[in-house]
């Protein structure tokens, strides 16, 4: 399976998931996937070419197994595009194996709990991260995320372009934290906040 297209998505840093799932239901939201553990391993060549480049190559395994590539984002857009091409591998240990033959190196490690849910013709995903809780709403056009934000009541000027990784160096760098992967035992007792950095994204 290949899926080569772009993404278009936005992020909103929520205080309680819980409370999302229910507003999410009452407005008749579906469940797709139940929570699941997500493990990603960002790999990038010995000089971090991929990185200067604003280019991501990663590794995802939660159900199955998937090789990702994504282009750098379009700094004019309402909402994080990029190009996005992924492919389902059948072992996720031997595309290890194939990467690092090629010559490159896990740069970082991260995971997070993700719950999925369809809602009209947008998917939105509730992430448990080691930072804290995000929802991530993807559709077809900047339009259509923010018609549909803005129907389930998430405040669009709260909305986060940034990656997940983006997000960690910004925490890492303003808290002085000591941690090198975004993995809930790194996180484990670290002390940090949000306020400053985001809103709360949804208003109910």
């Amino acid at each position: 399976m290949i899926n080569n297209e772009y993404e278009n998505e936005v992020k909103f840093y929520v205080d309680d998931l819980k409370r999302v799932e229910k507003h999410l239901t009452r407005f008749g939201a579906t469940l797709l996937h139940p929570r699941t553990h997500e493990f990603n391993l960002r790999f990038d060549t010995p000089n971090r070419h991929l990185t200067h480049s604003f280019q991501v190559l990663r590794l995802r395994k939660d159900q199955h197994a998937y090789l990702t590539y994504k282009g750098p984002a379009d700094p004019l857009s309402e909402v994080s595009s990029r190009r996005e091409i992924e492919i389902q591998v059948d072992d996720f240990n031997n595309a290890r194996c194939f990467l690092e033959a090629l010559g490159f190196e896990v740069a970082i490690t991260y995971e997070k709990f993700r719950t999925t849910y369809q809602y009209q013709t947008i998917e939105l995903v509730l992430d448990e991260t080691p930072m804290g809780n995000f929802v991530e709403i993807e559709g077809e056009t900047a339009g259509i995320i923010q018609k549909i934000a803005e129907e389930l009541k998430f405040n669009w000027d709260a909305r986060i372009k940034l990656s997940y990784l983006a997000l960690f160096h910004q925490i890492k760098q303003k808290y002085h934290l000591n941690v090198q992967n975004l993995t809930f035992e790194e996180f484990k007792d670290k002390q940090f906040s949000f306020e400053g950095l985001l809103t709360v994204g949804l208003r109910v």
